[in-house]
C-alpha cells in the first residue's frame, strides 16, 4: 500500500506540473500516449490485447442489428454499402489483435500500436457516427430509439474496453456524444432534448470515471514498477551480501563458510553416487617468517599472490578456498587412484615454487599438504576435515614440504591420542606426575652446574606416557598451567636438598608465559621455595616467543625482577634467534642438539657452534650445548670452546632420590682427574 500511495503521489505531482503549462497543453496531453513511462505503455498494450477483440465483436453485432432494423425503411447503401467497409476494418483489426495476444514486443512497437488504436478509434468513431446520424431520419420512433441505443451502447462498451488507453476513450466520447448531443438538443421534440441531456450527463460521468480509473491504473503500474525495482535492488544486495559472506576479501577465493558448504554438497553427491573424493589442507611453511621480518602488510601481499596462484588451479574437479591465516582448503573430486593426488601435489608445489614479491623484496615459500580421502578416512565432513588436518599436522612435524595422506596408522595414533587426552583430563597430577633431572656439567672440571627438570607421567590407566606426547596435549587442552604448577612445586622441593652451588632449570611454555594466573603461581612458588632466586633458572623456547613476543617479554622481565635467571632454549632452530638475543635480557643460551648430531661429520655444524659460542662470550652469556651423546662429540665441542654440556654422555635423566649420589659421583671423577694430574 505504501508503494501504491507513493506512486499515486508521484502521478499527482506530475499532473500538477502538467497543470502549470496551461489548459491547452493539458487538454492536448489527455489525447496523447504517455511514452515517458515505458512500464505504463507496456501495461496498456497487454491490457488492450485482451480487450480489443471483445470490443470489435460487440461493435460488429451492434452494427448488424442496427442494419437489420432499418433494412426495410432505409436505402440499401445506408444499411449495407456504408457499414460494410467499417465492419471489414473491425474484423481485420480483431483478427490482428487476437494474434498479438501473449507475444512479447519491444517498447517502440507497443507504442506504435497504441497510437494506431487512437487513430482508428477516431476514424471508426467518426464513420459510425456519420452512419448513425444518416439513419436517424428513417424508420419509426422505435427505429430512431434503436439508433440512440446503438450510440449509447457503442460509446459505453468502447469506453470500458479502452479505459486503460485514456486518449482513445476520450476521443471516442467527443466524436460520438458531441454530434448526437447537438442534434438532440436542437430537436423540437422535448423527449429528444431530455435524451440529449441524459446522454451528456452519462458522458460527463463516464469521463470522470475514466479519468479516475486511468489515474489509479497509472499509479498502480508505477507502484508495481517501483516495487519491482526495489525487489531487484534487494535481490542485488542479497546476492552481494551472499558473495561477500562466502568470499575471502584478501584473496578473492571462497572463504571457510563457502568451503564447508561445498564440502557438504560434494559429500552428498559422492555418497549417492558411491564415488570418492579428497579433502586437502595446504599450510605455508615459512609464512610466519615473512610476517615477523617484514610485517603483516607484507604477509597480506604474500597471501594475495598465493591466492592468485592457487586460483589458477581451480576447475570443475578442484575447488580451492582460503580457510584463514596461511591455510587453504581444497576439494578434489577426481581421486580414483593415488596418481591424481600426486599430480595435485606437483601442481601446488610448482605453483608456489616461484618467489613472491613482498614490498621491495622477494620471498620464497613452500607448503605442506594433508589429505583425507572419502570414504576411507571418514564418512562426514567433520571427520574428513579433522583427518586432513591431522595429516597436515603430522606432515609439518615429520615431512615438511610434502603431501601426507591420512592412513590407518594415523587412525591408530588418533585413537591413542584420544585415550591419552581422556586420561590426562581425569589424571591426579599430584600422584601421577613426577620430575626427572638431567645434569648440566662443566666438563673441564667434571663439575655439576645445574639440573634440568623434565616432566614424567605414570598414568594409572595407560602406564608411562612420554613428555613428547602429553606436554603438547596438555597445551591443547589448556591444562599446561595446572601441570606447570605441580611440576615446579615438586622440582623446587627436590632442589632444596641439593648443594648450594647447584641450580634448577625449569621449562616454561608459551601458554605459561601468556597466562597471568600461571605466572602468578610461578612467582608465588619461587618466593615460597626457600631457594635463592639466583639458583633458579627458567628456560623459554623460540616457539614460546614467536606466539606472543610482547607478552612473553613482559613475563620474562617480571621473572628477572625476582632475581631468577632466564635461558633461551633450542637456540638455532627458529628463524629469528639473533633478534631475540638482541631484544631480550638473557643469562644463557642453550644450543640445540640438532647441531651436535652432525658435528662429527659436518664442518658446517662445528662452525655454527663455534660462532654461537663466540657470540655468547662477546655478550657475556653462559652457553650450554644440549644432546651430547658420545665422547667424540664432547671432545669436538670442548675443542670449539664450549665446556658446559648436557646429554646422555654426561648422564641420562634420573629420579630425585638419585641426584645427590650422581653429584657425588661426578665430583669424585673430578677429584680423580685432579689427583692423577698431581701425581
Amino acid at each position: 500500500m505504501s508503494g501504491y500511495k507513493h506512486a499515486a503521489e508521484m502521478l499527482a505531482r506530475r499532473q500538477k506540473a502538467d497543470g502549470a503549462r496551461g489548459w491547452r497543453e493539458r487538454l492536448r496531453t489527455l489525447f496523447l500516449i504517455d511514452e515517458q513511462s515505458p512500464e505504463l505503455v507496456m501495461s496498456q498494450y497487454v491490457a488492450l490485447t485482451q480487450q480489443i477483440p471483445t470490443l470489435y465483436l460487440v461493435l460488429g453485432i451492434n452494427v448488424v442489428m442496427l442494419s437489420l432494423t432499418h433494412i426495410s425503411s432505409t436505402p440499401w447503401w445506408l444499411t449495407s454499402a456504408l457499414p460494410a467497409p467499417l465492419l471489414g476494418v473491425g474484423v481485420a483489426r480483431c483478427y490482428r489483435w487476437m494474434r498479438w495476444r501473449g507475444v512479447a514486443v519491444e517498447l517502440d512497437v507497443a507504442a506504435a500500436r497504441l497510437k494506431s488504436v487512437v487513430v482508428l478509434v477516431g476514424v471508426l468513431g467518426a464513420g459510425f457516427t456519420v452512419w448513425a446520424l444518416a439513419l436517424l431520419p428513417y424508420g419509426d420512433a422505435y427505429a430512431q430509439c434503436h439508433v440512440e441505443f446503438f450510440m449509447a451502447v457503442t460509446v459505453v462498451t468502447t469506453c470500458f474496453s479502452l479505459m486503460q488507453l485514456r486518449a482513445a476513450a476520450l476521443l471516442l466520447v467527443v466524436i460520438m456524444f458531441v454530434p448526437f448531443g447537438v442534434v438532440f438538443l436542437t430537436s423540437p421534440h422535448p423527449a429528444m432534448v431530455a435524451i440529449a441531456i441524459n446522454m451528456l450527463l452519462v458522458a460527463c460521468s463516464m469521463v470522470l470515471a475514466l479519468l479516475r480509473f486511468y489515474g489509479d491504473f497509472a499509479a498502480l503500474i508505477l507502484s508495481e514498477h517501483e516495487l519491482i525495482v526495489r525487489q531487484q535492488e534487494t535481490q542485488r544486495l542479497s546476492d552481494e551480501n551472499f558473495r561477500l559472506a562466502n568470499i575471502d576479501v584478501l584473496t578473492s577465493l571462497p572463504n571457510r563458510r563457502r568451503f564447508f558448504t561445498e564440502l557438504e554438497a560434494t559429500l552428498d553427491r559422492a555418497a549417492r553416487g558411491e564415488r570418492c573424493f579428497a579433502v586437502a589442507l595446504i599450510d605455508l611453511d615459512r609464512f610466519k617468517t615473512v610476517n615477523d621480518m617484514h610485517g603483516h602488510a607484507a604477509g597480506d601481499r604474500l597471501l594475495t599472490q598465493v591466492g592468485l596462484r592457487l586460483k589458477r588451479l581451480s576447475g570443475p574437479e578442484l575447488f580451492v578456498a582460503r580457510l584463514g591465516g596461511d591455510e587453504f582448503g581444497v576439494i578434489l573430486t577426481d581421486c580414483h587412484s593415488p596418481e591424481p593426488l600426486k599430480a595435485f601435489s606437483t601442481k601446488v608445489t610448482q605453483a608456489l615454487s616461484g618467489p613472491c614479491v613482498v614490498g621491495d623484496r622477494l620471498a620464497s615459500i613452500s607448503c605442506s599438504i594433508g589429505v583425507a580421502v572419502f570414504p576411507q578416512a571418514g564418512a562426514t565432513s567433520e571427520e574428513l576435515f579433522e583427518r586432513a588436518d591431522y595429516a597436515l599436522y603430522h606432515g609439518k612435524q615429520a615431512h615438511k614440504g610434502e603431501l601426507v595422506v591420512f592412513s590407518d596408522e594415523h587412525e591408530v595414533r588418533i585413537r591413542r591420542a584420544a585415550q591419552i587426552e581422556q586420561a590426562i583430563r581425569t589424571a591426579d597430577f599430584e600422584t601421577e606426575m613426577w620430575v626427572a633431572f638431567q645434569p648440566i656439567v662443566d666438563v673441564r672440571h667434571s663439575h655439576v652446574l645445574a639440573f634440568e627438570a623434565l616432566a614424567r607421567w605414570d598414568s594409572r590407566e595407560l602406564g608411562p606416557v612420554g613428555p613428547d606426547v602429553f606436554v603438547p596435549l596438555a597445551e591443547r587442552t589448556r591444562m599446561i598451567g595446572q601441570l606447570t604448577e605441580v611440576l615446579l612445586a615438586k622440582a623446587l622441593t627436590a632442589a632444596r636438598g641439593w648443594p648450594a652451588g647447584v641450580s634448577l632449570c625449569f621449562n616454561l611454555s608459551a601458554q605459561n608465559l601468556g597466562s597471568a594466573e600461571t605466572m602468578d603461581a610461578v612467582h608465588r612458588l619461587v618466593r615460597q621455595s626457600g631457594l635463592a632466586a639466583s639458583r633458579i633458572e627458567f628456560e623459554v623456547t623460540e616457539t614460546a616467543l614467536l606466539e606472543e613476543f610482547e607478552v612473553a617479554t613482559r613475563a620474562i622481565d617480571d621473572l628477572r625482577a625476582l632475581g631468577v635467571r632466564v635461558a633461551l632454549d633450542d637456540f638455532g632452530t627458529g628463524f629469528s634467534s639473533l633478534g631475540y638475543v638482541h631484544r631480550l635480557k638473557l643469562d644463557k643460551i642453550k644450543i640445540d642438539k640438532s647441531f651436535v648430531t652432525d658435528v662429527e661429520r659436518s664442518a658446517q655444524a662445528g662452525a655454527i657452534i663455534k660462532t654461537i659460542v663466540a657470540l655468547c662470550r662477546n655478550l657475556s652469556l653462559d652457553c650450554v650445548v644440549e644432546g651430547v651423546e658420545t665422547q667424540m662429540q664432547m671432545q669436538i665441542i670442548a675443542g670449539l670452546g664450549c665446556h658446559h654440556m648436557q646429554g646422555y654422555f654426561v648422564s641420562k635423566p634420573v629420579t630425585g632420590d638419585v641426584v645427590t649420589r650422581l653429584i657425588e659421583r661426578i665430583n669424585a671423577n673430578a677429584d680423580a682427574v685432579r689427583e692423577g694430574a698431581a701425581q
